[in-house]
C-alpha cells in the first residue's frame, strides 16, 4: 500500500478536511473560494462538501466527477501540515 492512500477523512466546515494517510501521517485540505470553479464548483455547497469520503486511497464525493490526488495531498502535508487549494 502506498504511503499517500487516504484512511480517513473527516469534513471542518465548509471548507477544510482533516486526512489520515496509510502510514499515520495526518493533515489538513483547505479550499480558498477561488478553488471552487470549474469541476469543483459543486463544492460551493456545503451539504455537498460534506458528503466527502474515502475512496480507492483518495477524498472523493458522490457521483465520481470529483476527487483530489493523494499524491500531491501527501507531499504537502508532508511539508507543511496542511495543503491549501487555491
Amino acid at each position: 500500500m502506498n504511503p499517500w492512500n487516504v484512511q480517513h477523512v473527516e469534513v471542518r466546515g465548509d471548507k477544510e478536511l482533516a486526512v489520515k494517510f496509510a502510514d499515520g501521517l495526518t493533515g489538513a485540505v483547505k479550499f480558498s473560494d477561488s478553488h471552487f470553479q470549474g469541476v469543483f464548483a459543486p463544492l460551493r455547497e456545503p451539504s455537498f462538501f460534506k458528503k466527502a469520503y474515502v475512496e480507492h486511497g483518495a477524498v472523493t464525493w458522490p457521483g465520481g466527477q470529483i476527487d483530489i490526488a493523494p499524491d500531491a495531498m501527501y507531499d504537502a502535508i508532508k511539508a507543511n501540515g496542511t495543503w491549501v487549494l487555491q
